[in-house]
This record gives structure tokens, C-alpha cells and sequence, in this order.
């Protein structure tokens, strides 16, 4: 495997067939809990009212962790991406996937549930930047925006209950010279996309959806394509 100071990145043609080794208002008011965790804020200011959205944590643990193997190579160096249909997925061994036990089907589908709730409670971005070190990539300085190459993705996503843990977190970098929404994490995005409407519409069992993204994201690419545009997906 190659390592070298900077990210080797799926699809860049300068790196031939490398495999990779593989971003003066008044104060808030208005806190009310309805016998759940429901918050709303209203912020009042230059004579207008507007309220955050709601939000539904139903009393999940955010620090839930529930892996799909052991990891046993979570240190610098120790983990080498893999390739599935022309994708990168990461080493089970150091990102084995896992999922917050306390996020279940009923939590997923209620419409004020956020991942918010989960997103950053167990495990803070400094902590998640971590991953970069494993698989031996460089962390990008800018990284942002259009200019965005690498995301730190969580392996079972936040939308299906995914944990916000290190056994389910990895830097899903690439490829070089295509624009934004041909980088692989927003690839990604649209399996994850499609998952969460067969999960929501009864189609697939929540289990089911978790294991199989937390093995292979690519193997429901093919159908995420077809039936997704954006983050609609027709099912």
C-alpha cells in the first residue's frame, strides 16, 4: 500500500492503478417540553416572528453503539480501503459499521425526529478526524463547499439510526477532478437516501437496511440510481 502527503484518492488517473489506502435581536424564547423532548424556539426581532423546527428525540441514548464486528486495527496506519464495484468501502476491521440500539423503527419514522439528536453527542469532529490517521490519508485543509474532497461519513447512516461511535465512522475521500456531486461521499448519499424510503415505506426491515449499507453501499446503487433523484426516491 502507498502512502504519501497526500490523500491517494479512488479515480485519479495520475495515480494510475493505485489501490487507495485508502469537511440586535431579543433573546430565544418559548421552551416547552410536551411531556417529550419537543423544543421550540421562537426568535423575535425587527418586528417578526420565526420558530425553529421541532424536535422529537423520543429519550434515545445518543451514545448508543452497537457494532457489526470488532475492530481491532483502530490505530495510524493499520487500515487499508477495499474496493466494491469500482467503490471504496473502509476495513472492517477498523470500521466494522454499527447502529444506536435505542433508534428504532418508531423513532425513525416520526417526522420531527432529527438527526440532530445523535449527530456529534457521542463523538466530536476533533475525535471523528481521528480516522484519517488510520487509513493512512492526510486531513484536508480545505474542505468545504465546492472545494469539499472528503467527508468523514458514517458507514451506517444517521437517518437509519447509524452511531455516532469511531467503529461507524470513516474518511470517504474522492475522486479527483470531478465537481462536488460526483464525489463519492455524495454517491453515498443517495444509497442512504433510497434506504430510508424502503425503511419508511415498509419495504425493508430496519435491520436488514443497517447490515446490508454497513457491508456493501454499493451493492444498492444500481437501484438507488433508478428510482432516486436528489433526496426524493420513487419506491
Amino acid at each position: 500500500m502507498r502512502t504519501s502527503n497526500s490523500p491517494v484518492i479512488l479515480g485519479d488517473s495520475r495515480q494510475g492503478d493505485v489501490q487507495p489506502t485508502l469537511p440586535k435581536n431579543r433573546r430565544v424564547s418559548g421552551l416547552r417540553k410536551l411531556g417529550r423532548v419537543t423544543a421550540i424556539a421562537v426568535v423575535i426581532g425587527s418586528g417578526s416572528i420565526s420558530a425553529a423546527c421541532a424536535q422529537n428525540c423520543h429519550n434515545i441514548n445518543p451514545h448508543g453503539d452497537q457494532p457489526f464486528g470488532q475492530a481491532t486495527n483502530q490505530r495510524p496506519g493499520a487500515c487499508d480501503f477495499q474496493l466494491r464495484n469500482g467503490f471504496p468501502v473502509p476495513d472492517p476491521s477498523c470500521t466494522p459499521g454499527a447502529f444506536n440500539p435505542t433508534i428504532t423503527v418508531d423513532v425513525i419514522d416520526d417526522p420531527e425526529f432529527s438527526t440532530k439528536c445523535i449527530r456529534d453527542q457521542a463523538t466530536i469532529p476533533r475525535q471523528k478526524a481521528v480516522t484519517y490517521s488510520w487509513y493512512r490519508l492526510r486531513r484536508p485543509s480545505h474542505n468545504d463547499g465546492q472545494d469539499q474532497v472528503c467527508e468523514l461519513d458514517h458507514l451506517v447512516p444517521l437517518e437509519l439510526g447509524g452511531a455516532d461511535t469511531l467503529d461507524n465512522i470513516w474518511p470517504q475521500c474522492g475522486p479527483n477532478g470531478v465537481g462536488l456531486r460526483g464525489r463519492y461521499f455524495k454517491i453515498k448519499d443517495m444509497v442512504e437516501n433510497y434506504l430510508t424510503a424502503m425503511v419508511k415505506g415498509g419495504k425493508m426491515d430496519l435491520d436488514e437496511a443497517r447490515k446490508g449499507i454497513g457491508t456493501d453501499w454499493t451493492q444498492y446503487l444500481e437501484t438507488a440510481r433508478r428510482v432516486c433523484r436528489g433526496e426524493r426516491c420513487r419506491i
